[in-house]
């Protein structure tokens, strides 16, 4: 995952040959030598436990201990210490590229020598029969980064105002870097290549051994086409969604069911991206129900597993995205009343975080809109147009206000329903002063298959002209209230087995 979205271009330059003062591309520590050597060593093994934690720990260890304020060595360094191959170099560019990324600040040759790479990286993986098994985390690492260096190289582009001439003279030249396009097709390719939309509809016939093996291939095969096309559907969402094509992204997501444990649940960054921007596009198309019931399940999974992470370099990222989706959270049950659809956990946490505001929210006034506004500006992905995210981000904000103002409406709505148990379209329409086709519209949703859905915390069906509320209790939960109990208890004697008494 990147280290940051919102990326600040600042003035320390360098590349692989020259760096800051006093950076020697070609100077090798002995532990990097070794590093170097035994990651190669593994990958032709395809010892995927020791490529991970080389790739995980080591190589952050590393960079913590001689590269914290410089770039790693360059390829041309390292080659000869790895038989000059070619795919390892290209793998280790690829890593080059993200410490400087995360660490430093590219320069606008850096960002297109970066974009170069990754052509070649890919193109290798697209057309040569890899022998090679990599480690989930690489693999969504790889399509994570690649996104994000095409959200920054567009933020990076759009600042014409303290370009050099010279920079202005390489945009000109190298215009095909980062474009658009060229992303889309990369990863639509990567997912028609590894034809992992036909392997997990075998899958679900029993046919494949997909999410089983969380994409391993046991039998002496490679894994990294087929996995790398399965994170690139999670990619495409999230290009579609920084683009404002919520409809695209989500059907780019069709091929993995996210109600069911799949394997980009097994990488956590892979997890939250999904689900981020799955419920992030539901909620632009008025999906509300959807968003609500995949924030609540992430959340909830955050909450019990991010002391797992509290080592990992993603650490950080993960809590932001945690407060955003609250964030997001609180505006779908501002939108849509649908408490009853939330874990007791989370929604205590969304109490405590956004209840005073929610509370407020519910006025549709102008302080509330302040508050719309203000959530979906802490909450929204960085938006991305040819000329400005500020623009794409205005625009975006503009078309969530008019649907909040819409909304407003439903609130009149639902107090009817609570009192009528049977009442007309067109009475309803009339005390609202709306016309039919517009209180139906506002009511209702479309999803993913074209289907009609209700957006409505009020149980209700239409038969013909004539609206009948159905008159639902809800269930109460006790087994959830028990099982918090247990645990706590538990802790309490755990910690009490600990006091060494006097």
């Amino acid at each position: 995952m990147a280290s940051t979205y919102d990326y600040d271009d600042a003035p320390t330059r360098h590349d692989e040959q020259t760096g800051p003062e006093g950076y020697d591309p070609n100077f090798l520590p002995d532990s990097v030598k070794s590093f170097v050597t035994h990651l190669y060593r593994h990958i032709r093994e395809k010892n995927v436990y020791e490529i991970y934690e080389m790739y995980e720990t080591s190589f952050q260890t590393l960079s913590d201990r001689f590269f914290k304020d410089s770039p790693w060595p360059s390829v041309d360094a390292v080659a000869t210490y790895v038989d000059n191959d070619r795919v390892f170099c290209l793998l280790y560019r690829e890593m080059w590229f993200r410490h400087l990324y995360a660490r430093l600040s590219p320069t606008l040759k850096q960002r297109i020598d970066s974009w170069d790479n990754y052509c070649s990286l890919f193109q290798v993986v697209l057309r040569e029969s890899l022998n090679m098994q990599l480690p989930n985390q690489w693999l969504w690492d790889m399509v994570d980064e690649f996104v994000y260096q095409f959200q920054s190289f567009c933020q990076y582009r759009a600042k014409m105002k303290n370009k050099t001439e010279q920079e202005i003279a390489l945009l000109r030249q190298f215009d095909q870097a980062w474009n658009v396009y060229g992303v889309l097709n990369f990863l639509q390719a990567l997912v028609e290549k590894s034809t992992i939309i036909q392997i997990l509809e075998r899958e679900k016939e029993g046919l494949e051994q997909f999410t089983a093996t969380d994409g391993y291939d046991y039998n002496g095969g490679s894994n990294v086409l087929k996995v790398l096309g399965y994170f690139s559907t999670v990619g495409l969402l999230r290009v579609h969604c920084l683009l404002g094509d919520y409809h695209t992204g989500l059907k780019c997501l069709l091929p993995i069911d996210i109600s069911q444990e799949g394997v980009y649940a097994t990488v956590i960054g892979s997890h939250i991206t999904a689900i981020y921007h799955y419920g992030f596009a539901n909620l632009m198309l008025r999906r509300y129900v959807d968003a609500i019931r995949e924030f609540n399940k992430i959340l909830l999974h955050i909450y019990k597993t991010k002391q797992y992470h509290h080592k990992s370099s993603q650490y950080e990222q993960i809590l932001k995205k945690n407060e955003q989706m609250y964030a997001l959270l609180a505006i779908c049950l501002s939108l849509c009343q649908q408490v009853k659809l939330l874990d007791e956990t989370v929604n205590a946490q969304l109490r405590e975080k956004y209840g005073e505001k929610m509370a407020r929210m519910q006025r549709y006034d102008d302080e509330a809109f302040a508050i719309y506004d203000e959530l979906f500006s802490y909450a929204c992905p960085k938006f991305i147009t040819p000329l400005s995210s500020k623009i794409a981000y205005r625009l975006q904000l503009k078309l969530f206000l008019y649907e909040v103002k819409q909304q407003q409406l439903l609130s009149g709505v639902r107090t009817f329903l609570k009192v009528y148990s049977t009442i007309s379209l067109g009475k309803l329409a009339n005390y609202m002063e709306v016309d039919e086709p517009t209180l139906k519209h506002k009511t209702h949703a479309v999803d993913s298959e074209g289907k009609i859905i209700s957006n409505a915390d009020v149980d209700f069906y239409i038969d013909d002209d004539m609206i009948h509320v159905v008159d639902t209790k809800p269930v109460r939960r006790y087994g959830d209230y028990f099982l918090r109990q247990i645990v706590k208890l538990e802790g309490v004697m755990n910690e009490m087995d600990r006091i060494k008494l006097e």
